[in-house]
């Protein structure tokens, strides 16, 4: 970053957004000496503020409109369903903690592959990214994993089949600990007790949030974490480059009454998610920032997920317990099958279930629902009021390497979705159907699935990525091989809607793993230099 004269800034850099780009975009220019605003649209969560189940509608889900200010947000768009974190420390607050590294498939991606060497470019990072983020195997399989492991040997896969690489610390059950990471830098720990809860917010300070590892060490090198504040404005002050800096504005994202301000920055990083960052810069290209490439809202995908929720009828099973998702089968052909837990007690899910019915068309998946429930009524009634859904349920989660784009666009009065090109995604996959049914004979269960995809035909991600990808230059992408966004200097684009490929799997260590590498290209401040030795 260069002299701007005589210019004063309230700050160096402004962050927008706190999961695994901002954390890591925060973290790192503190210590290059910059000063750092982090700007985040949902609260500060404490272990002791999390719900203890996620029928706690107010605390859990994030629905301004009728005043629920929780940490998880559920978006319908016409062809997908978004699950997503809203919070300091993001997507971490509501993650399942897997941190795997992507299919080798996302290096050669044909989108991005002409930018760099990106298996080469990336492999300093990702030990970085695991080593910040506190990643080690899962020790303990519990009754939905060793089932998967049964199905591995049944279709000769067995050596696909392993414990997830979590960020999770697994000390003594529920002892407190001084920081075991960073040299005593960090917050006091307690070890995983294994409640299966790590989806609806760590109520034992086991999970490797966000909050507890980049930005705990940011803020104490002196980064300022605002929460409840929604950034509507970027405005370039003085040169239309934005060389003369920015201003910033904000509202209180918590108050129906509103309220907010503004302040001067020399950068910005733009790092709040797909729906975050993307409506955003949808939003400002049409006004502040005309600059911006007409890609912005283009490549958006997901890993082209299934989820099939698998009720017990066998009392003495217990899905509950363990870790979020604690093992993971490789399939072969870039597909992965994951069981997915929730705590005992978190039974919200079972409002939204219908009977497992997969077709192309939405007059065949009625048929079908409506022709289960008429030939196993009795099964399906104890399904739906099983007691205890969460600790009667395993979800499988089933994920493809698909290379099928989405466009996200404003419409009239929300983002709208439309096909760009190769494969839609689709609630459609047979195998994870065949998938789910050889689970459910073991377990005596019966399949289920989300009325969204039943009645609708819209799947459900948790990984979604794109929009503002990048390329060579503006015509081909939103930014460059080093998140630099193509039109305006020193703004960057530091989260999922940066990733041009298919990782295959949960792309959290992959997003912490580019923007290393972005925030690693950046200069240090010319007038300020670190003073803490890097963890």
């Amino acid at each position: 970053m260069g002299d701007r004269g005589e210019r004063r800034f309230e700050t160096d850099w402004v962050v927008i957004g706190s999961g695994f780009g901002g954390s890591v975009s925060a973290l790192r220019l503190a210590q290059k000496g910059y000063r750092v605003r982090v700007i985040e649209k949902g609260k500060r969560w404490e272990a002791r503020d999390f719900p203890s189940t996620n029928w706690n509608i107010r605390r859990w889900l994030w629905i301004p409109l009728i005043k629920c200010f929780g940490f998880f947000r559920i978006s319908i768009f016409r062809h997908i369903t978004v699950l997503s974190g809203v919070g300091v420390g993001g997507g971490s607050l509501v993650y399942a903690n897997t941190l795997p590294e992507p299919d080798p498939r996302f290096y050669r991606g044909p989108s991005w592959r002409h930018l760099a060497d990106w298996e080469q470019e990336l492999a300093p990072y990702f030990p970085l990214a695991r080593r910040m983020l506190n990643t080690v195997p899962n020790p303990r399989l519990e009754t939905g994993d060793r089932v998967l492991r049964e199905i591995a040997r049944d279709l000769g896969r067995e050596e696909g089949f392993r414990p997830t690489s979590v960020g999770i610390w697994f000390g003594e059950e529920g002892t407190p600990v001084p920081d075991p990471y960073f040299g005593g830098q960090g917050p006091q720990r307690r070890g995983c007790v294994f409640c299966g809860a790590c989806m609806t917010g760590c109520r034992h300070d086991a999970k490797n949030t966000l909050d507890k590892n980049y930005l705990w060490l940011a803020e104490r090198l002196g980064a300022d974490i605002q929460s409840e504040s929604e950034v509507t404005d970027v405005r370039p002050l003085g040169a239309e480059d934005g060389s003369d800096g920015y201003e910033v504005r904000w509202r209180r994202s918590t108050r129906w009454s509103g309220g907010g301000g503004s302040l001067t920055t020399r950068g910005v990083v733009f790092a709040g998610g797909v729906l975050g960052t993307v409506p955003l810069l949808l939003r400002l290209r049409e006004s502040s920032l005309p600059r911006l490439s007409e890609r912005v809202g283009r490549g958006v995908r997901t890993n082209s997920e299934s989820l099939v929720g698998v009720t017990t009828f066998d009392r003495r099973t217990r899905f509950s317990e363990g870790v979020a998702i604690g093992s993971i089968l490789d399939l072969g052909e870039g597909s992965h099958l994951e069981p997915v837990r929730y705590g005992e007690g978190s039974g919200f899910w079972r409002l939204l279930m219908s009977p497992l019915a997969h077709g192309r068309s939405t007059l065949e998946r009625l048929a079908r629902a409506f022709w289960d429930l008429l030939r196993h009524p009795i099964r399906n009634l104890r399904a739906f009021f099983v007691w205890d859904w969460a600790k009667r349920t395993q979800i499988l989660l089933f994920m493809r390497t698909l290379d099928g784009t989405l466009r996200l666009r404003r419409g009239r009065f929300r983002l709208k979705t439309s096909h760009e090109r190769g494969e839609i995604p689709t609630a459609y996959v047979p195998d994870a159907r065949q998938l789910a049914e050889h689970f459910a004979g073991k377990v005596d269960g019966k399949p289920m699935a989300l009325a969204t995809e039943t009645l609708l035909g819209i799947p459900t991600t948790a990984h979604i990525l794109g929009g503002a990808c990048m390329g060579a230059d503006a015509s081909e992408g939103v930014i460059d091989a080093s998140n630099r966004v193509f039109g305006y200097r020193d703004m960057l684009v530091c989260d999922g809607s940066a990733i041009t490929a298919n990782p295959g799997v949960n792309p959290s260590l992959t997003i912490t793993a580019l923007s290393e590498r972005a925030m690693d290209l950046m200069p240090a401040a010319k007038d300020r230099s670190a003073d803490t030795e890097e963890p």
